[in-house]
């Protein structure tokens, strides 16, 4: 359905001079839109990987991962989009405190190269540190030394700082094609989607959030947020709380997969 895919197209501009946080809420409610309007008419044929399907076919040893096992617990993912951020801190305090690990995808510009500190804390504190790309550009849109760019530049930012190269990313806002697959093979990264998102691009309401990712949580889940908003991670406590009454537990996404592993040029998506 060439004539729906092309009026739904995110176009990008080279001259970008708003700040990360507005830009990304502007061009995420556009894209929740397009999403919708592809999924309503089925044009999509993206093949993807559940987290219990990767656990079916282990391939390292469950102890690494500490002692969850979610072939057996309740699990769920809590994942953050584009930071870190000036209010990254004080997410990390707060899981901390509550003993959650998260999985953080990181933007490149103005956001690794602002903050290398939390980087490293992030990493030191047990969380896994992944990639959203450099500068946030379409990957579906851009060629594929481009992409390459978009990719190679923050693994090589964020191996310098953590001594870890990044395995897992997510293409900005979920866009992603048989292309960037076969980059992502060739770098050794996999893409990792959400099944749960509070469109906190579109509210500072925290208790709107919260609601949100409660009404979606289920086993198995990955929750998609962004700490670059102000309103995002004064949830994030609450969130935590309602999930572990509900007997949730939470792990990184490499802990949802194992004993599996995830592959690279591979989609995971519950």
């Amino acid at each position: 359905m060439p004539s729906l895919t092309k009026k739904i197209q995110i176009r990008t501009t080279k001259n970008k001079t708003r700040k990360t946080g507005a830009g990304l809420r502007a061009v995420a409610v556009s894209v929740a839109a397009a999403s919708l309007a592809l999924a309503l008419t089925g044009c999509t044929r993206l093949e993807t990987t559940a987290p219990s399907t990767a656990r079916a076919h282990p391939t390292v040893q469950a102890a690494r991962y500490g002692s969850v096992d979610c072939r057996r617990a309740k699990c769920i993912a809590l994942t953050f989009d584009a930071g870190p951020s000036e209010h990254s801190a004080r997410l990390l305090d707060i899981l901390k405190e509550k003993q959650v690990k998260a999985t953080f995808f990181l933007l490149g510009k103005r956001h690794i190269e602002k903050y290398p500190e939390l980087v490293r804390r992030m990493a030191a504190e047990g969380h896994e540190v992944a990639s959203h790309t450099w500068d946030h550009r379409i990957l579906t849109e851009i060629e594929p030394d481009e992409i390459r760019a978009e990719l190679e530049r923050p693994n090589q930012e964020i191996e310098r700082l953590t001594g870890h190269r990044p395995t897992l990313m997510r293409p900005p806002q979920g866009r992603t094609d048989d292309t960037v697959h076969q980059i992502c093979r060739e770098l050794g990264m996999s893409e990792v989607l959400w099944s749960v998102t509070a469109k906190d691009y579109t509210t500072n309401d925290s208790d709107l959030i919260r609601k949100r990712v409660l009404a979606q949580s289920s086993r198995d889940g990955i929750i998609l947020l962004h700490d670059i908003y102000p309103g995002t991670v004064p949830a994030v406590p609450g969130i935590i709380d309602a999930l572990k009454e509900r007997g949730y537990v939470f792990v990184t996404v490499p802990q949802l997969l194992a004993p599996g592993r995830a592959e690279p040029g591979k989609v995971y998506r519950p």
